[in-house]
């Protein structure tokens, strides 16, 4: 059976990019909650294909919605220094102010404004993990906001 590649799940908190290889095979690559760079994993590759009910897979879904889930994890679970957090930053200040401050949702142009703000940042870490395959040096470093004991 005959994938149509790229394809982008969700297993359990960690966003799951599946490519096509040039002979033909599969290759997943799995988001990483303590660097924030994708590792390869073709480890769960059937599973997440093969899910049905699995409620801590999700997807298959669209490339935009993996971009915003990746983001989401992302600012969650990573801290650090460098404009990448200051605009994980705006985000937060955006939720804070609607819903601790005013108990409302965003408002659509609120989300709308995150949408484009998890899209930079998305590119953001794409150009930095590009620079680093290059041997340059990183121009940022991220750490677990929750580091696991």
């Amino acid at each position: 059976m005959a994938f149509q590649t790229p394809m982008f799940y969700k297993y359990y908190s960690q966003t799951y990019r599946i490519d096509s290889t040039p002979d033909g095979g599969l290759v997943g690559f799995l988001l990483d909650l303590r660097t924030g760079f994708f590792v390869q994993d073709s480890s769960h590759i059937r599973e997440v294909i093969w899910s049905t009910t699995e409620s801590d897979i999700g997807g298959p879904f669209d490339e935009d919605r993996f971009v915003q889930e990746t983001e989401r994890e992302r600012d969650f679970h990573l801290t650090g220094d460098g404009p990448i957090f200051a605009l994980y930053e705006t985000v937060g200040g955006l939720y804070e102010q609607a819903r601790k401050r005013e108990s409302r949702r965003l408002e659509p142009q609120e989300s709308a404004l995150v949408r484009s703000i998890y899209k930079r940042t998305f590119k953001m870490w794409e150009d930095e993990a590009t620079r680093r395959a290059a041997g340059e040096a990183p121009t940022f470093e991220a750490k677990p906001r929750y580091p696991r004991q």
